[in-house]
């Protein structure tokens, strides 16, 4: 499975020279995680309630092209790499109008328990994370 999600870039996303700032990227990515995990039919807050956390314990993300303010962007996601206690989810941001490719990245999560120890994913969650291969080259 691979979310969807498209955002039209807001002037405070922007930097002096009008490019997205770098950091709104983290951003954009949550967003399509948090879409994703949706889809798959559990969200972030039912994952809560059962008692686990994803916390991210590692960013990568590679700038291609400059996203610029007003641009309408897409965000696609999907999981790249699955194991009991991580997730890793990969990333691309295109220019929505022409598929130009904006960005690559991938987080992983560890799952927490509320009092933040690592502990495993329950086996109905990693049955609803499905890794797939990456659509672009990460």
């Amino acid at each position: 499975m691979i979310s969807s999600i498209t955002l039209r870039v807001n002037y405070s996303e922007t930097d002096q020279m009008g490019v997205v700032y770098h950091a709104n990227y983290l951003v954009w990515f949550d967003r399509a995680r948090t879409e994703l995990m949706r889809e798959t039919g559990l969200t972030y807050k039912e994952l809560e309630q059962r008692g686990v956390y994803l916390a991210v314990s590692e960013v990568r993300i590679r700038y291609r092209a400059p996203a610029r303010y007003d641009d309408l962007v897409q965000v696609r996601c999907w999981v790249r790499e699955l194991a009991s206690r991580r997730v890793t989810f990969g990333y691309v941001v295109e220019r929505a109008a022409t598929s130009e490719l904006l960005a690559t990245g991938e987080t992983s999560l560890v799952s927490l328990t509320h009092q933040h120890t690592v502990t495993r994913m329950p086996r109905e969650v990693l049955d609803l994370l499905k890794p797939i291969p990456d659509p672009v080259r990460i």
